[in-house]
């Protein structure tokens, strides 16, 4: 094996680690998930969101955020109606507790890059590698749909 694949399985472990040790300490600290944060994070950022737009931007299968959303409505965390002008649409939105959450919580993972500035040049590389990754890993076909501006 080349010393640079090496040095990027390595690189590659270390990520997965940091992301199940920050899943685990909320898990531990909070009683969510790393997905369930980002929705929270994503959800106090408007009055309400279709539920269909957040699976839209978060790019997930329906049953997976469902099943997320349905979690953070039973521990109070948001709440889910239904859409007055599309009676199939549920809206989601954040609840005070949500919001007190959110702003315990550690600002880490994904959505961090949505909440603190950083080097544009650095964001663009950082996009580059994992569409790489993806590449590299052979995982091309098991990509979701390509969305307009991701």
């Amino acid at each position: 094996m080349q010393q640079q694949a090496l040095s990027a399985v390595v690189a590659w472990v270390r990520l997965e680690a940091a992301i199940q040790s920050f899943n685990q300490t909320l898990r531990k600290q909070f009683g969510i998930t790393g997905l369930q944060l980002a929705v929270l994070r994503i959800l106090g950022e408007r009055p309400a969101l279709p539920l269909a737009a957040l699976r839209k931007s978060l790019v997930m299968h329906p049953a997976t955020l469902g099943q997320s959303i349905d979690e953070l409505r039973t521990m109070g965390l948001c709440t889910v109606t239904r859409d007055g002008r599309d009676k199939r649409a549920r809206l989601v939105a954040i609840t005070e507790a949500g919001r007190e959450l959110v702003a315990r919580a550690p600002l880490a993972g994904p959505v961090r890059l949505r909440e603190v500035e950083h080097d544009p040049a650095r964001l663009d590389r950082l996009k580059l590698a994992f569409e790489d990754a993806i590449d590299l890993f052979g995982l091309g076909e098991h990509v979701p749909a390509k969305t307009e501006g991701r």
